[in-house]
């Protein structure tokens, strides 16, 4: 049996090599978080995404994901890249669409941590070939941010994101839970927002009803990528701006993000066509421009349809009248989602787009 130190510091340096700008250890313990949780859905904040009220109880503690685990390892992987400005457009008198820094390169996140976490994996079982280990990227009913805390990773800013000194907030965080026994780092155990208030103030749509707590149904992330098949609330449209997949703005902001390094992760650098994302472009796509630009991205998680919902939204908030051809063609769309964004649109533009709106037919 390796010894528990000298295994904890080759899994450090395997995660360096891999590629991880960041990596430590946290005990399989229930997450200090859980009872935050249990409010917040109690709360409805979850709006929704009715997959985490249904799995309530598996958070309580890691077992939920690998029955005997012992240890859980977490990294982060930086996805920050300095040649795209999400705030360039802060505006919205363009015909541009906005794209979350993290969903503008050709690569989906989780396929990217998860291929490397495997690879740690196997480093672990070539060290400590009867430990079991599971790979988690988002998708399992994991607090990660709470054991990125007990791991030493960082701190929860008041817009909820884990922040690190060193690489501020623009980073994936994945986990690799094991049954073998690691020596765990020391827990980040302060806070360095102090009195900043900035994530808060310049949310446009109000999403945090009090530092550190996020209600999802007003955030224009989850408006724009978790709301599906449904329209977004008018009381939020206007408040959207011009994003049309996720959202930057309280990051944006961030003190601790002024110095962010740049990511290696060439799956992650900006496409020319997200940064910004022509509108005129989005409204077009037909079920198999989508599924042919967007398949394998985290695009595709929408979508035709919801993208295009968005960007409807987006061009109505856009005050540029040469959008009303491209919204009058989507508002004949046989998706009542986008007929419905596109016609809230006409009418933001003005009373003849409505108009020209009322005489295209309604496809079935």
């Amino acid at each position: 049996m390796p010894d528990p130190n000298q295994l904890a510091d080759a899994i450090r340096s395997e995660a360096t090599r891999l590629g991880f700008d960041l990596v430590g250890i946290a005990p399989a313990v229930s997450p200090a978080g859980f009872d935050h949780l249990q409010e917040w859905l109690r709360r409805g904040y979850a709006g929704e995404m009715s997959y985490m009220p249904r799995r309530e109880e598996a958070y309580e503690h890691p077992s939920g994901v690998l029955p005997e685990v012992r240890s859980l390892i977490v990294v982060g992987l930086n996805y920050f890249d300095a040649d795209y400005k999400s705030g360039q457009n802060e505006t919205t008198s363009e015909s541009n669409g906005r794209v979350a820094r993290y969903a503008v390169g050709r690569g989906d996140y989780h396929d990217v941590l998860k291929t490397r976490l495997k690879q740690l994996g196997q480093f672990l079982q070539d060290e400590l070939p009867e430990c079991r280990t599971r790979s988690v990227v988002d998708t399992a009913p994991l607090l990660e941010r709470d054991f990125a805390v007990l791991a030493g990773l960082g701190w929860f800013g008041k817009n909820t994101m884990l922040i690190n000194k060193h690489i501020g907030s623009w980073f994936f965080l994945g986990a690799l839970l094991t049954d073998a026994e690691l020596t765990p780092d020391a827990p980040h155990a302060t806070s360095h927002c102090g009195t900043c208030t900035r994530c808060l103030d310049a949310c446009p749509t109000d999403a945090f009803p009090e530092p550190g707590v996020l209600d999802a149904r007003r955030c224009i992330s989850y408006l724009t990528i978790e709301l599906r098949d449904q329209p977004i609330p008018e009381d939020l449209r206007e408040g959207m701006g011009n994003w049309v997949f996720g959202c930057d703005i309280c990051q944006d902001v961030c003190p601790w993000n002024r110095k962010a390094p740049p990511s290696t992760v060439d799956d992650f650098k900006p496409l020319a066509d997200l940064t910004p994302a022509d509108l005129r472009w989005l409204l077009s796509l037909d079920e198999d421009g989508f599924r042919q630009r967007f398949r394998g991205t985290p695009q595709f998680r929408t979508g035709r349809s919801g993208l295009l919902r968005n960007a409807a939204i987006a061009a109505g908030n856009s005050g540029d009248r040469s959008l009303i051809p491209a919204l009058t063609q989507v508002a004949a769309d046989p998706e009542e989602l986008i007929r419905d964004a596109a016609a809230w649109a006409l009418g933001r533009l003005g009373d003849s787009a409505v108009e020209a709106t009322l005489t295209q037919p309604q496809l079935s």
